[in-house]
């Protein structure tokens, strides 16, 4: 985790510089065939055979046309024909994966998160050896001294919220820094709902769909708010079964705050497009979500001024949101295509058309050194200027959890507690029983 934060920091040359300056269903998202002949390839093939093709099987509804459009420009420039499979959003995406790998044309490419999806996937997986993109990044993932994985890019997420609606409702973004500050604007907001033209104070969701926001994304904070980056002891204590009862009673706090002020029809049964959606038309103040719903607000026209804020998920002062390279690209072991599939992850870190796809197009954070361009979309552009800021970021820990704890285990809770089926006290203690089960 030092190596990581040592190259966060390392990012943060590059954009300080720039900054300085200046859903639905699982679908095929493209299926792209080739005609050109066999020949030398720019992207460091010596051969190409015209019957390959390349299966990369991903998790990110957001940028799959925009992975298609590139995987079609890669094809022009070297005839290897890839077809990229997207599942995600309000997809089961780990379970839709295990159907991939019993049909008859397995992923030659396909995403894990961190150690929990290591743990699933281990025994599919090959390692990357000499490839280029490895001395461009500091954020591979690696086990055993081993490299597996290729960092898909830099994410982020905090309390996303719209400017001009703080602005008018009289709330400083930059005060919003503990539970009682939220709870404060959120009452302020939600009073002034009528005039501001607000459905509720926050875009959130909980439902079975949306699980991935619950019970990673949100419990991350009780893993790591507030806490140095690097720092795994509340998680450490997890994977032993132990519980911090006090901090998850205060973390159940902050779970109450955004459930009571949340639209309760898109909180129960919302999925990714209304939840995301009542941000985008201005119908909400706050979303929970990260900056990889940039090219969804691009792809939909939004371009109001917008920013983060921290999370207040425990007690106490925060001036950092979650900030981390959680997913990764990794090789199907029994692949035939091996050596072209690396070489396509390659092109997409050490070529300027790689570098303008993930910029420009995905509207990503590359995860390598060598990239000089940064994204012109808002939250992405936000998340820069928190990792210029000292002590910025908290740790992305939720995928290092064991394999479907956080969407299959306790996803269900948070859907009961925001139908008032428990208390907060019992959602705190159902939580720390099952961290507790853990130990058995």
């Amino acid at each position: 985790m030092k190596k990581q934060l040592q190259q966060l920091l390392a990012l943060v040359l590059v954009l300080a510089l720039v900054v300085g300056c200046g859903a639905g269903q699982e679908k095929v998202e493209g299926d792209v065939t080739s005609s050109q002949e066999s020949g030398t390839t720019e992207s460091g093939n010596e051969e190409v055979k015209d019957d390959v093709e390349v299966i990369m099987y991903q998790n990110k509804v957001e940028i799959g046309e925009q992975l298609v459009a590139f995987a079609t420009l890669y094809e022009g420039l070297t005839g290897v024909k890839v077809t990229v499979k997207t599942s995600g959003g309000d997809a089961p995406y780990q379970e839709n994966l295990k159907a991939e790998f019993q049909s008859d044309k397995q992923p030659d490419i396909f995403i894990i998160e961190g150690m929990g999806g290591y743990n699933t996937w281990n025994s599919k997986m090959a390692t990357f050896e000499g490839d280029e993109w490895i001395d461009l990044t500091a954020l591979e993932f690696v086990v055993d001294d081993q490299v597996y994985g290729f960092p898909v890019a830099v994410e982020a997420w905090g309390m996303g919220y719209n400017k001009a609606i703080l602005e008018e409702a009289g709330v400083d973004p930059t005060t919003l820094t503990s539970q009682e500050a939220f709870k404060a604007a959120f009452e302020k907001i939600d009073a002034q709902k009528d005039s501001l033209g607000l459905d509720s104070v926050v875009a959130m969701a909980v439902g079975p769909e949306l699980r991935w926001v619950t019970g990673l994304h949100n419990f991350n904070g009780y893993l790591s708010a507030g806490l140095e980056y690097g720092d795994r002891s509340v998680l450490d204590k997890l994977l032993k079964g132990e519980a911090d009862r006090e901090r998850l009673e205060e973390y159940a706090d902050w779970v109450e705050i955004l459930f009571d002020y949340a639209e309760k029809r898109i909180l129960l049964t919302g999925n990714y497009d209304a939840q995301v959606g009542a941000f985008a038309t201005g119908k909400t103040a706050f979303i929970h979500q990260g900056n990889w719903i940039d090219p969804w607000l691009a792809e939909n026209g939004v371009d109001f001024e917008m920013g983060y804020v921290p999370h207040a998920s425990v007690a106490g002062e925060h001036n950092a949101i979650f900030i981390g390279a959680p997913s990764y690209y990794v090789l199907n072991k029994d692949s035939e295509h091996l050596d072209e599939a690396k070489a396509f992850l390659n092109f997409i870190a050490t070529s300027e058309e790689g570098h303008n796809y993930m910029v420009n197009e995905a509207k990503m954070i590359p995860a390598f050194t060598n990239v000089t361009m940064t994204p012109d979309a808002p939250l992405s552009a936000d998340v820069a200027k928190w990792l210029v800021k000292e002590k910025g970021a908290y740790t992305w820990l939720q995928n290092d959890m064991p394999d479907g704890f956080g969407m299959g285990t306790i996803g269900p809770i948070y859907e009961s507690f925001a139908k008032g089926d428990i208390t907060k006290a019992e959602f705190a203690n159902q939580l720390a029983g099952k961290i507790e089960e853990l130990a058995n």
